[in-house]
């Protein structure tokens, strides 16, 4: 077996296996992809005549705004509910037959991760088709655009989902610390409310939140035509550059700490 085959395969085997365990499991199904489009259709509907994006045409509404937005919530509870499989195979036994055996353990940590990101990714991606009738015309590189940006924002998420729960004992804890951190991520990246308005405390807030980043590249390249840009949104280069440098941080952060033992207390 070639050190490729050796990098390869566990990552892999562990990427379908997470794939499989979902989609078994219709109830992640609903509540990752039912949730936030309740959020959308409640709230679209109830801000509709009260909110204007800044700088939006009189024809665009809330909904159009919250749209990204939705997206990215989509992306964010499955990241939650795929990294609880940390803790589930920590009971199981599964995650430490996997550790001991003679694998690298970044291929451990990719292949979990990977798994949840691909799952998150496919789930958002299944938004788009609500874009026309939100008047958003994309085009193929537009389209192309979007799915890089949102496969690092899930990819990005669920590191972050993974390095809570790697020394989480329980799920009632691990939901506790996910909407004590994720939850205001999302609340606090532009995805609900504009910085512009916002108090001078709450905007340096959303400027330092990494998300609030992504949120402003996926807006970009969702809104090619500014219809839902507004004026306070950071640019495209600056945003990827971020949200890149976010996501590798955290890869990195998670990889070394899969690399310490783990604690059997834990188990």
């Amino acid at each position: 077996m070639t050190t490729m085959d050796t990098l390869l395969r566990p990552t892999a085997t562990l990427w379908w296996r997470e794939i499989v365990r979902f989609y078994r499991q219709r109830s992640r199904i609903v509540g990752a992809l039912a949730t936030p489009l309740l959020f959308w259709l409640l709230l679209g509907s109830g801000f509709a005549e009260s909110f204007q994006p800044p700088g939006a045409g009189e024809s665009t509404g809330y909904a159009a705004y919250f749209y990204p937005g939705v997206m990215v919530m989509v992306v964010l509870f499955t990241a939650i509910f795929s990294t609880i499989s940390v803790i589930e195979d920590r009971r199981e036994g599964f995650l430490q037959a996997v550790l001991v055996a003679p694998v690298a353990r970044s291929t451990v940590v990719l292949g979990k991760i990977l798994g949840g990101a691909s799952l998150a990714l496919g789930q958002a991606l299944l938004l788009l088709a609500a874009a026309p009738f939100l008047g958003l015309r994309l085009g193929f590189l537009d389209f192309l655009a979007i799915v890089a940006i949102l496969a690092v924002i899930a990819f990005g998420l669920t590191t972050l989902g993974f390095l809570i729960a790697w020394r989480m004992d329980s799920t009632q804890g691990f939901h506790a610390i996910m909407n004590l951190v994720l939850i205001p991520m999302w609340l606090l990246s532009g995805a609900f409310f504009p910085a512009a308005g916002a108090s001078p405390w709450l905007r340096l807030v959303m400027t330092l939140n990494p998300l609030t980043y992504g949120m402003a590249a996926l807006r970009r390249c969702l809104d090619p035509a500014g219809l839902i840009v507004g004026p306070e949104v950071p640019a495209l280069p600056l945003s990827v550059v971020v949200t890149c440098a976010f996501t590798i941080v955290a890869f990195l952060a998670a990889r070394a700490q899969a690399s310490r033992p783990l604690d059997v207390g834990l188990a």
